[in-house]
């Protein structure tokens, strides 16, 4: 333990520190600008969702669950139910400030993680590289990656949906290249043998037929990118998840219970919806 104890102690701290004031600085402008856009677009978002008024909104979203789970009245009962209780309890442009959270950090995450995902099951070499990262990703506790969402972005909900961006894209990512590495590999010869291109195989052979696992994928990557909302409200970011944070700060139960319910109303809705749309 003596010889241990004289081992002098590695500078990781004072290097990642010195590492993040590195990038923040060069890359600063970079930063600045997506800063910027990212918030005209999720305002303009939620701006738009709330034009909708709250009775047709919820005659919309009813009307898709009837007809997503094959003109079946559970889910459209459930969701009239549901969000008209998040209406009552003043939750409504909360709700809309989770929704635009979600949509934006899972479109996101899809349109990264899709492509990834087809780049790892062509390339070995990416495979190899990628997968320790994804890993790394999905172990890592979700609160470290406000971190450097804080030191890039400030606080607000852009940093909030780089932080659920990273901790909701492995499942696509990964979703996408056990799809793709599923396909049958005499479909894929049948292919081959009536002259397919690599572009036509993979539109027209592969990605139709790993969609079910694709959109598992997607599945887990939007529920995951719902859990961050809590977290993402200690950086700032708006909505239902601030409402519980605040909850828990001055411990109020009751409302706590009220914000959390409608939490888990938005969840079991998404997740239902989407599970039909991949039937």
């Amino acid at each position: 333990m003596d010889f241990l104890d004289n081992i002098p102690k590695l500078p990781v701290a004072e290097n990642i520190e010195n590492f993040m004031d590195w990038i923040t600085d060069v890359l600063e402008p970079i930063f600045d600008f997506v800063q910027s856009f990212s918030e005209i677009v999720m305002e303009g978002l939620t701006d738009l969702l709330l034009l909708v008024p709250p009775l047709l909104f919820i005659v919309l979203i009813a009307a898709i669950c009837f007809f997503a789970s094959g003109k079946k009245f559970g889910l459209a009962a459930f969701s009239i139910v549901g969000l008209f209780y998040v209406q009552n309890q003043g939750l409504w442009d909360d709700l809309m400030s989770t929704i635009t959270l979600v949509i934006v950090s899972s479109l996101v995450s899809v349109i990264i993680g899709v492509p990834l995902g087809i780049l790892m099951a062509k390339s070995k070499w990416a495979n190899t590289i990628v997968t320790p990262i994804l890993d790394f990703m999905q172990t890592m506790p979700a609160f470290v990656y406000l971190i450097p969402a804080v030191a890039f972005f400030g606080i607000g909900m852009v940093p909030g949906v780089f932080a659920s961006v990273i901790f909701a894209l492995p499942p696509t990512v990964r979703f996408t290249n056990l799809g793709i590495r599923q396909v049958s590999e005499e479909l894929v010869e049948a292919a081959d043998s009536f002259g397919s291109t690599g572009s036509q195989k993979l539109f027209k052979v592969e990605l139709p037929l790993a969609k079910s696992t694709i959109m598992a994928g997607i599945n887990q990557t939007v529920m995951l990118a719902l859990s961050m909302v809590v977290i993402a409200s200690m950086i700032g970011a708006p909505g239902l998840g601030s409402q519980v944070l605040s909850s828990l700060q001055r411990a109020q139960v009751g409302t706590g219970f009220v914000s959390g319910l409608a939490l888990v109303i938005l969840a079991i809705i998404i997740d239902r919806l989407t599970q039909k749309f991949t039937k």
